[in-house]
């Protein structure tokens, strides 16, 4: 027994000894890079997200920064932005204000309306615009300034004090019906949108517009090495934010600093996608998680994290809070920020079947919208990519709204949308068609949400699967 005891004892202080030996140099160099990286993409998501559509836009059309770029119809699945939507025709400017204030001119809402927001680099909002935002339908000149400007602002305009130099607009023409006239009168009424350098204010030059319909435009997240190189982009482009210095060193470990070339060896280029792979996985089961319901007992739950939409809209000015995280989350699903969140439009989205079960492409589902949902323009129920976010490829359609062709109501005014790879007998205008070998998820927005929303009285409920599809057959 003693020698047992003995012999136990020693192995214990081997092993100890082994665990207790120093990592070597590069471990420790490669330990570095792999947990600072990871932290970096959870941090820098926002920006990255924007530097992918800005990257797109001029990789694959032929606008450029400071004019607008828009889609003359609802958008098609060749829009791989992230969680479009596909019942409004989008109109978008990346502005940059390097060279001095730009700008962004919102026509009133006579024959047609606005639903915008205004961010800058980090997706912080500035200020919403048309009829919920500053101007109040009135239209309005909005006059983004540059980092530290202590210029005058000329009477007249809506300042805009950004803390970055570039960002972006986006900008949907509401849309009353799919009708091709007023899809048309959509696409005109946006036209009537102008940006300029306020330096030319006096005798503004015609703003061009670059149609981006049907172009294949895929800004979706790429959880690999690439990541870091568009936050360079960031870094090298944009200043240091006071609440954010404390990521120069740890992005300068990782090979990222200002003035100099981020050009990674093939390890480190290794060390990153790993890195990448496992700040996805974080983020991943957040969201997989889900976020807190707005109805207990439901699983619809509002797009965006509570905490981050209030630290946001208030420019994180809370000195105890920073909800990075959170944030983190939110734009790997989406993009824009919101300056009053529930004025304009509300977003409710759902990852799971009534049963708690992730959403099959191979499934048919049925979601009932019950009667006099609490929208002043229109409801919409959308299909997304649950890996990518983005709208599911080769889809001929990727939503259902209050507004689409054809609709049909139940004898109570409720409305039965089906999602899965093949509509239901007699059920093709109510359906939305799903990829059977992919996973989904599902965003349901209310534009002009009223009160029943928030306060309870109106409730969406849990989508229930109805058939699973085997080989083509139902049963």
């Amino acid at each position: 027994m003693r020698h047992a005891i003995a012999g136990a004892l020693a192995l214990m202080l081997t092993t100890a000894g082994a665990r207790a030996q120093a990592p070597s140099p590069d471990d420790l160099a490669a330990r570095q890079v792999h947990r600072r990286a990871v932290e970096a993409m959870i941090w820098a998501m926002p920006a990255v997200n924007t530097d992918l559509m800005l990257q797109a836009m001029l990789g694959s059309t032929k606008a450029k920064v400071n004019e607008i770029l828009y889609w003359s119809k609802p958008v098609n699945w060749k829009n791989q932005t992230l969680t479009p939507n596909p019942d409004s025709i989008y109109f978008m400017s990346f502005w940059n204000v390097t060279d001095g204030p730009i700008v962004i001119e919102i026509p009133p809402a006579q024959g047609g309306s606005i639903a915008g927001n205004i961010v800058t680099a980090w997706q912080m909002p500035l200020e919403d615009a048309g009829p919920e935002g500053a101007d109040k339908g009135q239209g309005g000149k909005y006059l983004i300034l540059p980092p530290g400007y202590k210029g005058e602002v000329p009477a007249g305009y809506i300042p805009l004090q950004s803390d970055t130099f570039s960002g972006f607009a986006l900008l949907r023409s509401n849309l009353a019906s799919h009708a091709d006239a007023d899809v048309a009168k959509s696409v005109g009424y946006g036209k009537r949108i102008k940006i300029y350098p306020l330096s030319s204010a006096n005798a503004p030059p015609p703003t061009n517009f670059t149609d981006a319909y049907d172009v294949l435009y895929d800004s979706t997240i790429r959880y690999d090495s690439s990541f870091y190189r568009s936050l360079d982009h960031v870094v090298q482009s944009e200043p240091w934010l006071d609440r954010d210095r404390a990521m120069i060193d740890q992005l300068r470990s990782i090979g990222i600093e200002k003035g100099k070339p981020f050009d990674p060896d093939p390890k480190t280029v290794a060390l990153l996608d790993q890195a990448a792979s496992e700040g996805h996985a974080i983020l991943a089961q957040i969201y997989d998680a889900g976020f807190p319901p707005i109805n207990p007992g439901i699983r619809w739950f509002p797009a965006a994290i509570a905490e981050m939409v209030k630290a946001a809209s208030g420019g994180y000015s809370d000195p105890n809070s920073y909800p990075v995280d959170a944030r983190g989350v939110t734009y790997t699903l989406g993009f824009t920020g919101i300056k009053r969140l529930g004025a304009t439009q509300y977003y409710l989205m759902a990852n799971k079947d009534k049963d708690g079960q992730p959403f099959d492409g191979n499934v048919t589902y049925r979601l009932t919208v019950p009667a006099n949902a609490p929208v002043r323009n229109y409801w919409s129920a959308t299909v997304y990519d649950r890996e990518t976010h983005a709208l599911v490829r080769n889809m001929p359609s990727a939503s259902r709204a209050s507004i689409s062709p054809g609709l049909q109501k139940n004898a109570d005014g409720s409305v039965d949308i089906y999602f899965g790879p093949k509509a239901p007998d007699g059920q093709e205008a109510n359906w939305v068609p799903t990829d059977p070998a992919r996973k989904f998820e599902l965003l349901f927005r209310l534009y002009g949400p009223e009160k029943p929303l928030f306060d309870h009285s109106w409730k969406l409920p849990d989508v229930e699967r109805t058939a699973t599809t085997v080989g083509g057959a139902t049963k």
